[in-house]
Order: structure tokens, then C-alpha cells, then sequence
């Protein structure tokens, strides 16, 4: 069974950083999977932030965020990380990291429906 758990949520002030973690389980060793990140503001929709392939490290980012988020993976502690930098206010959600099994990383990795596995979520707070 894959599970997702995230962490490392919390608040911080407008222009800091802060690095939250998926730790992902359930895949194996030979399969081929996507992890994407995507945030969940009050009364909006989930958007596609990052997604990365296990397959080759490919990486895609959306424009809200590229040149200020970075997502990697540590194949070793099977766990996908989103470090964040320059934090603003209109970054605050819940952060959720998604799972499923394709490899190729493109602008349809951050579609929610391209997922079939889910985190709980953890909570980014940012203050002005």
C-alpha cells in the first residue's frame, strides 16, 4: 500500500525559508513513480506547485514558484523535499504531496487528477 506522510509545516515571516518533507512508502524498487507538491489556500482550489520522476530526477515547476522553490528526492530515505525560499505571503496553504505511477515530468504533472495517492497535508503559515 503507497502512503505519503508529509511534514515540516509551520509559520514563518515573509521572506524566510522553510523545507517540508514527503516521506513516501509502498513503492517498489523497480517501480517507476511521480511525487508532486501542491498547495491548498482557504477557499481555493489545490494547485500544482513541483513534481518530480523517479525515474531520472526530472523536475517541473510551476511559474508562481520557479526561481524561489526547489524540489529534490533522497532515494535513500525514499523521501521527496520542497525547500522554499523567499517566502511570501500568498504562499500560505496546506501543503499536500501526491503520488502515482507515471515517470515523465512535464506541465500535466501538476494536474490533480494525474495522482492517485495523497498526504494528510501539513500546514505553511506565512506572515507579512
Amino acid at each position: 500500500e503507497v502512503q505519503l506522510v508529509e511534514s515540516g509545516g509551520g509559520l514563518v515571516q515573509a521572506g524566510s525559508s522553510l523545507r517540508v518533507s514527503c516521506e513516501v512508502s509502498g513503492f517498489a524498487f523497480y517501480d517507476y513513480y511521480a511525487v508532486g507538491w501542491f498547495r491548498q489556500a482557504p477557499g481555493n482550489e489545490r494547485e500544482g506547485i513541483a513534481c518530480i520522476s523517479s525515474r531520472d530526477g526530472g523536475t517541473y515547476k510551476a511559474d508562481s514558484v520557479r526561481g524561489r522553490f526547489t524540489i529534490s528526492e533522497d532515494n535513500a530515505k525514499k523521501t521527496v523535499y520542497l525547500q522554499m525560499d523567499g517566502l511570501k505571503p500568498e504562499d500560505t496553504g496546506v501543503y499536500y504531496c501526491g503520488a502515482s505511477y507515471f515517470s515523465r515530468v512535464d506541465s500535466a504533472c501538476l494536474m490533480e487528477s494525474r495522482y492517485d495517492y495523497w498526504g494528510q497535508g501539513t500546514q505553511v503559515t506565512v506572515s507579512a
